[in-house]
């Protein structure tokens, strides 16, 4: 229906995928009885929904997840655990930009902890927020070698004080060198009062105030934290050995 230089111009005009999706529709015997009006909406709704779905796919990635397909859905909700479904679905439907309330997440090693964070700072990107997620022990490291660039390590700095939702992750398993914990101060300093942080951690405040390196800059990072937060608190079932031994009752698994 539609030749190649009709399609240089949908090109042009940066329409090409509605023009595809419009010629599918239109040789589709089922939509005869559809106006062309019907079936031009049809496919401008498709092109949306593919534009947005590449923006969260893009905001996804961006982040850096380290397990991109987790899900609010796919949480488990066993007994032992401590998560309730409607607290988790409020999570996910959060609105980051106007929330300041931050959220601290405990568990024990393999508790599930980390695949939970995903799962909100997931669903914060297909609502449209920015997100950056870190783990502690790689952002520290980062910011230390950043600061031999004194654009990029302020740009860095920028970035995630201005994100919708900063996750840290494994925050203080290992320590932090004082320079580290200098850059965390003045990110959350940044944050405090406009935009909320994300902990995932073992340990707790009280703990968190010995394992930083500067007592008093330890009292005020813990403080902005832990002074206005939701904490969700993830019972004692190790998930890492669940996920291991459903995995070899699987089909496939071999050994």
């Amino acid at each position: 229906m539609f030749t190649s230089d009709d399609y240089d111009k949908f090109r042009t005009l940066r329409v090409t995928h509605i023009a595809a999706r419009f010629e599918e529709l239109v040789r589709d015997e089922a939509n005869d009885e559809l106006t062309p009006e019907q079936l031009f909406l049809a496919a401008a709704d498709d092109a949306l929904e593919q534009r947005r779905a590449n923006r969260v796919n893009a905001a996804i990635k961006t982040a850096g997840f380290p397990i991109p397909a987790a899900s609010i859905a796919e949480v488990d909700y066993r007994d032992g655990r401590g998560l309730n479904r409607t607290r988790m679905r409020r999570y996910a439907a959060c609105d980051w930009k106007t929330e300041t309330a931050n959220v601290l997440i405990r568990s024990a090693t393999g508790g599930g902890k980390t695949y939970l964070a995903c799962a909100i700072g997931i669903a914060a990107c297909h609502n449209g927020h920015r997100v950056a997620y870190a783990r502690m022990d790689d952002l520290a490291r980062r910011l230390v070698i950043a600061r031999g660039d004194a654009i990029a390590h302020q740009s860095m700095l920028n970035t995630l004080a201005d994100a919708d939702l900063l996750i840290i992750d494994d925050f203080l398993t290992v320590g932090i060198d004082p320079d580290a914990a200098s850059d965390l101060f003045a990110i959350l300093a940044d944050r405090e009062h406009r935009r909320p942080t994300m902990i995932a951690s073992q340990s707790g405040p009280d703990y968190w105030v010995t394992a930083l390196p500067d007592r008093i800059a330890a009292d005020s990072i813990v403080n902005r934290l832990a002074s206005h937060a939701r904490t969700i608190t993830i019972g004692d079932v190790d998930m890492r050995r669940e996920r291991d031994r459903q995995a070899r009752q699987s089909q496939d698994y071999w050994d």
